[in-house]
């Protein structure tokens, strides 16, 4: 074990011993990534080798670090390899490695940023990174102000209670208030409604066409008839990259009819709105712009680890007041004045983890340059892995937007009910088993019902063509096994 004369307080030889354990420890583990199999290790097997790595917290030091890391690199094995290349399923986190050491560093430096003025220099550079990103979405020079979050679910309750604010006021009468999203929403809108105290039954679910995007003309509706009942709308959530499909709502004309009877628009980006960042993805999310909110996942789309989201409101201070708040004990620091806004003022923390640096110092190590060009390669991937399924015996559900692209087995004549969810099941475990690629399903209406649709969804820094074509090889080789 490891011995110190203050246990809290390490001399610097110990420190410098566990860095070294710890970082060859990480990186050797990177470097496995790319070859280790997509799937990783969990259901019913993970959890009994998981229980084995239970260690009983005593007094006493209970471990070395080589111990405690040989643990850490164990218990890492029994999860999905979310780091690699394969890792085609849900929405991948690419687990930037920039991104893991900023937050080292922010978590090592321990400055407190809730509010600006008690970290002044770490304020200005996460102010720095908001700016950057309100501007690319179109925000610039409009009195834009931002907040990153844990992540998107955090992201779009925010967004909900500056929207149930700054629309219906503080009165606390929400018995009327409406919410209105369509089916393919993210589970976290309906919750954070909720959450703001929404009643679940008046969030409203709007239709969608046969590409899964939000109808206008069904959202128009919709309003109309709640307005007629005496209802309250006030909150339009659309999405720019469906989890299901990565479908993008018609954000200009969602904006026109809300304009129209004055509700607040909110884009859920989390998965898409960094496309926006690329010539081609910017010209897909055309009308993100005219969103009163925006969120933005920078752990999925900018390839960061887990743990930072983002939410952008176009007038600023509509996002302070519905926040801000004061207290005799801040008022020290609140003398101090601020020349960028405080964190606390904008979302519901005071006591935070310093975020900003998580993608700071990923963008300062790697340039915006190198993150506009690996999303246009995503882009050219998904077509690529579409283009490989035309002549198989496959059905594109629908055709990718983003980088989504959601397939299944074609019908067959007098085909009975369920046969082909089974086959596309039996497809999905084949490729899966492979262990190259890891895909997810979803169930999306068809002609026959709801139909059990494979994703295949592109999005992490690692994944490039060899990656696409191999995933290819193994879907053709189940297919032709079926």
């Amino acid at each position: 074990m490891d011995a110190m004369s203050d246990p809290l307080a390490p001399d610097r030889a110990l420190l410098e011993r566990w860095l070294a354990v710890a970082g060859e420890a990480v990186i050797a583990h990177v470097e496995r990534a790319a070859t280790a199999r997509a799937d990783g290790v969990v259901g019913h097997d993970a959890w009994w080798r998981a229980a084995a790595l239970s260690r009983p917290i005593t007094e006493a030091p209970a471990a070395s670090i080589e111990d405690a890391m040989a643990t850490l690199e164990a218990a890492s094995e029994l999860a999905l390899n979310t780091i690699g290349p394969g890792y085609l399923a849900y929405v991948p986190g690419g687990g930037l490695f920039a991104s893991a050491l900023g937050s080292f560093v922010g978590a090592a430096y321990n400055r407190f940023t809730g509010m600006a003025a008690a970290a002044p220099g770490f304020a200005r550079l996460e102010a720095d990174v908001l700016a950057w990103l309100a501007a690319e979405v179109g925000y610039d020079d409009r009195g834009a102000a931002g907040l990153f979050t844990s992540g998107g679910s955090m992201a779009n309750f925010s967004a909900v209670v500056t929207a149930r604010h700054d629309r219906l006021g503080d009165d606390g009468d929400l018995r009327a208030a409406t919410v209105y999203a369509s089916r393919e929403a993210h589970r976290s809108v309906a919750k954070a409604a909720r959450l703001a105290g929404i009643p679940p039954h008046n969030v409203r679910e709007v239709a969608v066409d046969a590409a899964f995007r939000m109808r206008p003309d069904a959202l128009s509706a919709a309003i109309d008839a709640d307005l007629a009942a005496g209802r309250r709308p006030f909150l339009v959530v659309a999405n720019a990259g469906s989890t299901n499909t990565g479908a993008i709502d018609p954000m200009g004309a969602l904006a026109a009819v809300c304009a129209t009877h004055g509700a607040w628009l909110h884009v859920d980006g989390a998965y898409g709105g960094a496309f926006v960042l690329c010539d081609e993805g910017r010209a897909k999310l055309a009308g993100l712009d005219r969103a009163d909110s925006i969120t933005l996942d920078p752990h999925k789309g900018l390839f960061l680890p887990y743990g930072l989201g983002c939410l952008l409101v176009r007038d600023g201070a509509r996002l302070r007041a519905a926040h801000s708040e004061d207290a005799a004990y801040l008022q020290d620091l609140a003398a101090a004045g601020e020349a960028v806004p405080s964190p606390a003022d904008h979302g519901s923390e005071l006591s935070r983890e310093y975020r900003g640096v998580k993608l700071w110092l990923p963008l300062m190590l790697h340039g915006a340059g190198a993150f506009r060009a690996a999303l246009a390669e995503k882009l050219t991937l998904a077509r690529r892995f579409r283009d490989g399924l035309r002549d198989l015996p496959l059905e594109v559900a629908v055709e990718p937007e983003l980088t989504v692209v959601a397939f299944r087995c074609a019908l067959r004549a007098g085909e009975p009910p369920g046969a082909r969810n089974r086959r596309t099941q039996a497809l999905l475990d084949a490729v899966n088993a492979a262990g190259h690629a890891l895909m997810s399903s979803t169930l999306l209406d068809a002609a026959d019902g709801p139909a059990l649709t494979i994703r295949c969804c592109v999005l992490s820094y690692r994944t490039h063509a060899e990656h696409i074509d191999q995933a290819l090889a193994d879907v053709r080789a189940a297919v032709g096994a079926a």
